[in-house]
Formats: structure tokens, C-alpha cells, sequence
């Protein structure tokens, strides 16, 4: 097994090759790539390996949300390579100079967008993370160094191996994208201090995982992930379009991080609203919680504690808050809240305003689902993970999020005084 520093002293090599490379070259790579993850061979490589980890997962009691995450077919294998194709279609941000400014001195000052160099990338049970990780770093001239969860290590293997196998048939780099095969917890905390090689780190997965990194790491972390999502319906709107939304948003996929997890309505519309609503979940086979004014409207909706207000269920379970007013939505969206996606349904234009400037979060929205807060829907191609704080990037992180600043001076022989 190749030791951590091994790993990283190649990735740093990989990242100094990636950085001379021009946009076709890098285009060429994942055109390769996506090429080899359609092959047939090697989808049925990739299914048996992800069928390993299924069962697995299974034999783990795994909750059946999140074996969905886990889960690869054709379909999705076919996905992550569009989502490669894709990234190569996409502007290449590398080089591109974003001012330029001449001083009384003579003295050319310049801004030019640059690759991190090495990204490190700890996640959970997502193996089209790899890919989807694998395109945009690449794509930026950044190498990556990929440490997936124990559950899906024999998916990300293979993808990984497909992936290299690919990178060295054109003359690239393998070392491009790397993966941490040893799972344990003790190996990953080597990992969050590898500093030496490694210029910044990105959690994918759980509170638990983000918060592990933040305190742990010796590089510099960008939290991504956890989403306690609300929709807020408010007193004046389509009720049947709210229904929708809630719906679109909490079930159609439970175990995803911009799945709402929360519903406020006004009190002047729950009794109309909320038997609309609640019957639409029940079919879905969603567990309601709720208070004391939703219980009397509904059957079967559980007293909701405390702590629901502030849980990220990752599962068909939502609780149900009664609002007095559009600020007490925003009040208590903003105490119980993730920072990832918000949305309202409403037809009150002004509201909506108020919506979007005071609710603290990623992503926005009024009168649509939070399930688009997604690099590919944003139009990115994909992403590296949603930013949910606010340095050095917020939000779907596409390639834009993978590149820093370089000063660039050009002078004729100036001095300073």
C-alpha cells in the first residue's frame, strides 16, 4: 500500500505538470476519461464492484436513503462520464486575467486565476463524487487526492483505476487523482495534516465528518455538505404549486444534502395549506412532526421536540413548524439553519424580497425547489461540493471555486524609492 507522503509527493508532482498544461490538453484527458467509464467492460466492473459495497451496506443495516447514495448503475455510471464530457465543454478559467492596471510608476499590475495546486477531498458514500471531483480539479490544473468512506471503497477503486488507466493512455499523469484505500479513521487523520503536500481540503459527507475535519486539520478546509433545508409557505400563495415543492423537494431524494428537511407555514393559511401537504407526504410514506397546531389538523403527525427544528434527517421524516409572520419564518430559518438552501413559495413580491435578503444561506429561492442547488443544474457541469460557509467560496463549487489569484507585475527596470 502506498504510504501517505508517497501520495502526496506524487500528487504535488502531478499538480506542477497539470499547471503547464494548455485547455485542450486537460479537455483531452477527460474526454478520455469519460470514454472509459462508458465502455461496457468497464460498467459492469463498476456494478460489480458497487454491488460489494451494496451488500454490504445492507449487511450493516444501512438506512435505505442512504444505500441510494451509494448505489451505481448503468444510468448513473453513464452520468458521471456526460458529467466529464461536460466539464470539458465548459470555460477554462486558468490563465484568464481579470485586471490589469498600470501605476503612476509604470508599473503593469495584473490579477491572473491560477489552480490550488493539490485538493484533498474526505467523503461519504457518494462514489460519483469521485468522478464528478476527478473532472473539475483536472479541468483547473489541480491534482486530487481522494479519500472515500469504508462504504463505497470498492466502487471508488475501480473508478479510480478506470481513471488512471485512462490519464496514462494520452501521456497524462495518473497521479492526477489518487485514492486513500486505507479507510480507518487513524489514516484519516494523517491525512487532514498533510499540509506539506496538500494546499486545501474539502468534506463531502455528514456534521459529524465536517466537523471532525474543521477541528482536526492542519490544511486549510472549505465545510461543504450539511443541509437542514426549509420551505417556508407563506400566507399569500399557490397553494397547489407549495404542495409541489414540498413534495419535489423532500422526496425525490431523501438522502441528498438539499432535500428539505423543514416546513414552516403562515397560520393564516395552515388550515387550508397543510391537509394538502401532509396527504401528498403520506402517500410518499413521509413521517410528519409537528406542532401542536399541524397535530390538530392531521392525523398521525408526531410531536416534533426541539431538536427536530435542527435535524438533518437524510431520511423520510420532516418537521412541520405553524409562523406567525414572514420574520419569524426568517428568524427562526436563520437560528436552525445550515447555510445551504432556503426556500419560500409566495405570491407577495415584497416578501420575496425580504426573503432573499435576509434569510442567511448558499442558495435562495422563491417559488422553486431547493433540490437545484446543484453544480450541474447551476450550469457548472458539476461540482466539487456546496460551500455552505462564506471563504473562500459559497455555494455549488464549480471550477470558478478551484482556482486563486496570481499578481503578475511587469515592469521596465522600475525601483522603489
Amino acid at each position: 500500500m502506498t504510504s501517505l507522503n508517497e501520495i502526496g509527493k506524487n500528487a504535488k508532482d502531478a499538480s506542477r505538470i497539470l499547471n503547464r498544461l494548455g485547455a485542450s490538453e486537460k479537455n483531452n484527458g477527460l474526454i478520455k476519461a469519460a470514454e472509459a467509464l462508458e465502455d461496457e467492460s468497464n460498467i459492469v466492473k463498476i456494478i460489480e464492484a458497487n454491488k460489494k459495497d451494496i451488500d454490504n451496506a445492507r449487511e450493516k443495516n444501512m438506512k435505505e436513503s442512504l444505500v441510494d447514495r451509494l448505489s451505481l448503475d448503468k444510468g448513473r455510471i453513464l452520468s458521471m462520464a456526460d458529467g466529464l464530457r461536460q466539464v470539458a465543454g465548459l470555460d477554462d478559467p486558468v490563465g484568464e486575467i481579470t485586471s490589469m492596471k498600470i501605476r503612476p510608476n509604470g508599473l503593469q499590475i495584473g490579477c491572473k486565476k491560477v489552480p490550488l495546486g493539490v485538493v484533498g477531498i474526505i467523503y461519504e458514500s457518494r462514489p460519483n463524487v469521485t468522478a464528478d471531483a476527478f473532472g473539475l480539479c483536472f479541468k483547473t490544473g489541480n491534482a486530487v487526492i481522494l479519500r472515500g468512506g469504508s462504504d463505497a471503497i470498492n466502487s471508488n477503486t475501480c473508478i479510480v483505476d478506470i481513471i488512471r488507466n485512462a490519464l496514462e493512455e494520452v501521456n497524462l499523469p495518473a497521479d492526477s487523482v489518487s485514492l486513500i484505500t486505507d479507510t480507518s479513521r487513524e489514516t484519516a487523520g494523517e491525512f487532514m495534516k498533510l499540509n506539506r503536500y496538500v494546499d486545501v481540503l474539502i468534506p463531502r459527507g455528514g456534521a459529524g465528518l465536517i466537523k471532525r475535519v474543521v477541528e482536526t486539520a492542519t490544511i486549510p478546509v472549505i465545510e461543504t455538505g450539511t443541509g437542514n433545508c426549509h420551505v417556508y409557505v407563506d400566507a399569500d400563495c399557490d397553494i397547489d404549486m407549495a404542495v409541489d415543492i414540498v413534495d419535489n423537494a423532500k422526496t425525490q431524494r431523501l438522502g441528498v444534502c438539499n432535500a428539505c428537511e423543514s416546513l414552516l407555514i403562515h397560520k393564516d393559511i395552515v388550515k387550508e395549506a397543510f391537509p394538502k401537504i401532509a396527504a401528498r407526504l403520506k402517500e410518499k410514506n413521509i413521517e410528519l412532526r409537528g406542532d401542536d397546531t399541524v397535530r390538530e389538523l392531521c392525523a398521525g403527525v408526531i410531536p416534533a421536540s426541539e431538536e427536530d427544528w435542527g435535524t438533518e434527517y437524510l431520511d423520510a421524516i420532516i418537521s412541520v413548524k405553524t409562523v406567525a409572520s414572514i420574520d419569524e419564518a426568517i428568524d427562526h430559518i436563520n437560528r436552525y439553519n445550515t447555510g445551504h438552501s432556503e426556500a419560500i413559495v409566495t405570491n407577495d413580491y415584497n416578501n420575496s424580497l425580504k426573503f432573499l435578503n435576509e434569510v442567511d444561506a448558499a442558495a435562495v429561492y422563491v417559488n422553486a425547489s431547493t433540490r437545484f442547488t446543484d453544480g450541474n443544474e447551476f450550469g457548472f457541469g458539476a461540482e466539487i461540493g456546496i460551500s455552505t460557509q462564506k471563504l473562500h467560496a459559497r455555494g455549488p463549487m464549480g471550477l470558478e471555486a478551484l482556482t486563486t489569484n496570481k499578481y503578475i507585475i511587469l515592469g521596465n527596470g522600475q525601483i522603489r524609492p
